[in-house]
């Protein structure tokens, strides 16, 4: 039998996959197309090889999407209202007492800091996880309007014709969708911090635009979000390949075309 802070912190992780798993795909894909339509170099690169690279884009994005539905769809096995009940249910795991004896988990005498520590250490009330949950509804309520059929019908299971799914597409907003993906991110870590340093939960705001985050010195490995890593990877990778093709290059006609 696992106690509730067992639990909410295996839900925890649970999100924490999902979220940097759908944020992956998502940029990896972006990324891939932002860089392309940029340098010349890459597109050529890609169109050495169209349909190994329009497979990979391909299979980015149907991940997105069935992680997307994951997350947000309530029969989910793992969704974010199932963390979050386990949350409102159980304030208790978030006390001082509570967050002491997780401390000193791997401590075998009380450290010195511990006390000053619990002192400033902050007990969440319910009116947090009110606030939090409004966040949740908000993006929830994008994913159903706009992106629940498409994962159902198109990515999930085949369902509509041609015209069905483009009028599917035709509902979507790669903007919105970066939102969506920075609040999965910044939600993860506020109910971490909440759980594990006893700080407020605050949904702090991250860099979700792949033209900025490309235009933008990357910050050191440790403070990157998941969608500025996969983003200047993909770009590092990209840019490193095509040169060394260029350099390499014999001339070779090439045939087929990277979308």
């Amino acid at each position: 039998m696992t106690t509730p802070a067992e639990r909410f912190e295996r839900e925890l992780e649970i999100f924490r996959t999902e979220a940097e798993a759908g944020t992956q795909f998502f940029y990896a894909d972006l990324a891939v197309r932002a860089v392309a339509v940029d340098r010349e170099s890459v597109r050529e690169l890609l169109n050495q090889t169209p349909l190994f690279w329009n497979t990979c884009l391909g299979a980015l994005q149907t991940a997105t999407f069935i992680v997307l539905g994951r997350i947000f769809d309530q029969d989910s096995d793992h969704n974010l209202d199932k963390l979050l009940r386990i949350a409102q249910d159980n304030s208790e795991i978030f006390s001082r007492v509570a967050l002491g004896q997780r401390k000193r988990v791997k401590e075998p005498e009380k450290p010195e800091w511990l006390d000053e520590f619990l002192h400033n250490a902050y007990e969440p009330r319910p009116r947090d996880f009110r606030r939090i949950r409004i966040y949740i509804r908000k993006r929830r309520k994008i994913y159903e309007t706009n992106y629940r059929d498409l994962r159902h019908r198109v990515f999930a299971h085949k369902s509509t014709s041609d015209a069905e799914s483009a009028a599917l597409f035709a509902k979507t907003n790669i903007r919105e969708l970066q939102r969506v993906f920075a609040f999965l991110g910044s939600l993860y870590e506020a109910l971490w911090e909440l759980f594990f340093n006893g700080r407020r939960p605050v949904l702090r705001q991250r860099r979700y635009s792949v033209k900025r985050i490309r235009a933008l010195p990357p910050a050191s490995k440790w403070h990157q979000a998941v969608q500025e890593k996969i983003t200047h990877e993909a770009e590092r990778f990209l840019t490193s390949a095509s040169r060394k093709a260029q350099a390499e290059s014999k001339g070779e006609p090439r045939t087929g075309n990277f979308n």
